[in-house]
């Protein structure tokens, strides 16, 4: 499993949003500056998360985004899956792929599906806060 630019990205918008919530919008030049990415690739990774509904936005001179809810309420992993869709270290582990023609006398099956669960407990087990908390020791 490799995590792309835009799922590392989209991590660190979610936690620089938590770590400044204070309930104001946060406009993208402002979010481009702090974090080194440009606006224009914020604006792809942020209408993704939008319309996973983790974001609130507001247009105008006052406008930007912040978080939808809490973020003690949001899982790392729910974010990484919005941008990378599947995390699966190979495709026939994943959860609701078809069954592989070979799965029956696939003699490494058994470890993929293993190292999948392990990935997603791993990644399900934080939450936005507690990576801001971790942050700041």
């Amino acid at each position: 499993m490799r995590i792309s630019t835009k799922g590392r990205y989209a991590l660190r918008i979610m936690t620089d949003l938590a770590a400044h919530n204070n309930g104001e919008y946060i406009a993208l030049k402002d979010l481009s500056v702090r974090l080194g990415i440009t606006v224009k690739y914020l604006e792809q990774i942020v209408s993704a998360l939008n319309k996973a509904g983790y974001l609130d936005s507001m247009r105008g001179s006052n406008g930007g985004h912040r978080l939808s809810k809490a973020p003690s309420e949001f899982v790392v992993g729910d974010i990484l899956r919005v941008v990378e869709s599947n995390l699966s270290p190979v495709e026939c582990a994943s959860e609701g792929m078809s069954e592989c023609p070979i799965s029956d006398t696939c003699a490494s099956l058994t470890f993929w599906k293993g190292l999948d669960k392990v990935i997603d407990d791993y990644i399900d087990s934080f939450t936005l806060d507690q990576l801001v908390a971790s942050n700041k020791n």
